[in-house]
């Protein structure tokens, strides 16, 4: 059997692929779960409009996004009940995401009880990352307690995308260097050595790193301090304020990267200097990881504003000529090119669309083959 149904779960969302192999059969978005005029009053009413939809006779398997893993999951797994209840009490790493698979897969399992529940986790690709690289120069005890490391996301997409980027190279997975570029809402940088993770942008939560949407990225961390004892401001609005209120929402009042390239262009002030603080910071992560790999085949943009938008590949990798990165204009500006470097190039730039869906289907199905 090859059918694999893939869900994420979202506190009032359920996303869905059904896959046969790697051909997609069906997909959709049940949303505004449990609100009044929504698709369904609840997640288990939103599994059992699937079932009666969709043909899943001959399930191999069901694969469940979780975004944390912590240090307990480094691969994906079969779910049983400790399984559900190790995921349960990593809900502190993991507040707004967690619960809601938790909730998909209790309710799949109720609805679907003989076939597989496989959680794939968006930490586990980054559990390869060396200890010089995963953890942080604070008190050992502290740390080793509360489980504070550098732990990753976006695992899925980079897994995925390193892999494909060694397909388009020509090259053997293990043989290939490549620093992605997952650009979205959501965004992160990862630096894979033949396959495997070495250093990932994000860190205990989703919030370090690039600059984001609505996420404020690397911040110096006084600023918390300084923000509670100085501004008076509480610790939980701190947090709302660079997970909801910062990045591209927090510089321009706009979080689309479209509107703030439009307004980039027309030479609104607020755009210009949010735009080049968005590309720098992307820029100073591909530099360092080009010094944590030594030797870089490619540099691969994935994700919503990677694979769309031209202009921030350009500048994003602007000035590292002398480097052997160089983007081709005509290659990058002509929507579905997937080499936008000039032939020949040191370092080869890609564009390669993310199948995260995809790639928690294969990692469902290797879970129950074992």
């Amino acid at each position: 059997m090859t059918r694999v149904l893939v869900l994420n779960s979202g506190s009032s969302s359920l996303r869905y692929r059904l896959f046969d192999g790697s051909e997609v059969l069906a997909k959709g978005l049940v949303q505004r779960i449990g609100e009044p005029g929504g698709d369904a009053a609840d997640h288990g009413a939103a599994l059992q409009r699937l079932m009666d939809e969709l043909d899943l006779s001959g399930l191999a398997a069901v694969g469940h996004r979780v975004v944390h893993g912590g240090e307990r999951f480094t691969s994906s797994v079969v779910v049983d009940d400790d399984v559900l209840k190790a995921i349960e009490e990593l809900i502190p790493l993991a507040p707004l995401h967690n619960p809601a698979a938790l909730t998909g897969l209790r309710v799949a399992r109720e609805l679907l009880p003989d076939v597989p529940q496989v959680a794939v986790f968006d930490t586990a690709f980054h559990a390869t990352i060396p200890p010089e690289g995963a953890l942080w120069a604070i008190d050992r005890e502290v740390a080793a307690k509360w489980g504070l490391r550098r732990y990753g996301f976006h695992g899925t997409s980079h897994a995925y995308v390193s892999r494909e980027t060694a397909r388009v190279l020509g090259k053997p997975v293990a043989d290939t260097n490549v620093i992605t570029l997952h650009l979205g809402n959501g965004a992160s940088a990862t630096a894979v050595r033949g396959g495997r993770s070495v250093a990932t942008s994000m860190g205990l939560t989703p919030l370090p790193g690039l600059v984001m949407g609505t996420r404020s990225g690397d911040i110096d961390p006084s600023l918390i301090f300084h923000l509670h004892r100085v501004a008076g401001m509480p610790v939980d609005e701190i947090e709302e304020m660079l997970t909801r209120r910062s990045g591209m929402l927090g510089l321009t009042g706009d979080n689309d990267m479209r509107t703030v390239e439009d307004r980039y262009v027309a030479g609104d002030p607020d755009a210009t200097v949010a735009f080049d603080v968005y590309c720098r910071r992307i820029r100073e992560y591909t530099g360092s990881y080009l010094a944590v790999l030594g030797r870089v085949d490619a540099i691969t943009f994935t994700g919503g504003v990677g694979e769309n938008s031209p202009l921030v590949r350009a500048n994003t990798l602007s000035g590292l000529e002398s480097l052997g990165i160089t983007v081709d204009p005509a290659r990058n500006d002509t929507r579905g090119t997937t080499i936008i470097s000039p032939d020949g190039s040191p370092v080869t730039v890609c564009v390669v669309p993310t199948e995260e869906e995809l790639e928690i289907a294969s990692e469902a199905r290797k879970a129950v083959e074992g």
